[in-house]
């Protein structure tokens, strides 16, 4: 179909914005930023946003739970037309309004400052409930990481959105399968995220996260008046073979050898 043709290159050109701009920086997140390309090219061929006015009224939100993945949102954002995409270039710098980590105060159509694991989702269902008790139409979008969920808090809002049936709300779990320190199995076993989702009252999902079909399918699927968990299976660093096998790729500083692949996988997307 046409809209996945179109969102497919917005992948391509998200993912190429974002090594651009981490190449530029020297160093950065890159395996938890590639996981989530496909999610937030499907998001935002979806959501209700105005670039012009990212404080719309009536706009959708999107809460970026796994706060360390900002490269790839600030690249989606500044591909919206938020912002120039020379400002990427500023990352993590002095005095830019693009931090490490998401800030709402700093970046146009950021809703929620997040990094610190746990609290973003607990924050959008926050503002889920707020919007539910309106009679609000809008929706409210949150990513969270798979190793995020080692928090306790996140199970707290996971409980809380399913006793309020927040139909509104759509969990995305990126399921990456590892962390800072290793492989989730490693660090604290998950085990069942569709199994768990699901006794929790959620309407589960789950989907190759490298599909924007089987995303958007997954987004747009009717609920029973719950809300909605749509498992990611993505692999982190995704898109990007070297990356995807390197062990340590939670975040990277490039020696000079990644900066050649770097540039090498840059070059192929400008092709594509």
């Amino acid at each position: 179909m046409e809209k996945y043709i179109k969102m497919n290159k917005f992948c391509k050109e998200i993912r190429r914005e974002t090594l651009k701009m981490l190449l530029h920086r020297g160093f950065g997140h890159l395996g938890g930023a590639m996981s989530i390309v496909e999610t937030l090219a499907v998001l935002y061929s979806n959501m209700k946003v105005d670039p012009k006015n990212p404080k719309m009224e009536d706009r959708d939100y999107l809460v970026l739970s796994k706060g360390h993945a900002g490269p790839a949102l600030y690249s989606t954002l500044a591909l919206k037309g938020f912002f120039d995409l020379e400002v990427l270039n500023t990352l993590n710098n002095n005095g830019t309004i693009l931090p490490s980590h998401p800030d709402r105060n700093l970046t146009p159509g950021i809703d929620m400052t997040t990094g610190s694991l746990g609290q973003g989702i607990s924050a959008a269902v926050g503002v889920a409930i707020g919007l539910q008790r309106k009679n609000s139409e809008r929706k409210v979008y949150c990513i969270v990481g798979d190793g995020e969920l080692n928090e306790g808090q996140c199970w707290e809002a996971i409980q809380f959105a399913a006793h309020n049936r927040l139909k509104n709300f759509t969990l995305f779990i990126d399921d990456n399968k590892k962390q800072l320190d290793g492989t989730t199995e490693e660090i604290c076993n998950p085990f069942d995220f569709i199994k768990k989702m699901e006794s929790f009252g959620f309407e589960t999902i789950k989907v190759n996260g490298a599909s924007v079909e089987e995303i958007d399918k997954a987004v747009s699927k009717d609920t029973d008046g719950r809300p909605k968990c749509i498992v990611l299976d993505t692999i982190k660093g995704q898109g990007v073979e070297y990356f995807e096998n390197l062990k340590a790729n939670h975040h990277i500083r490039f020696t000079d050898e990644m900066k050649e692949i770097l540039k090498s996988e840059i070059a192929k997307l400008d092709i594509e």
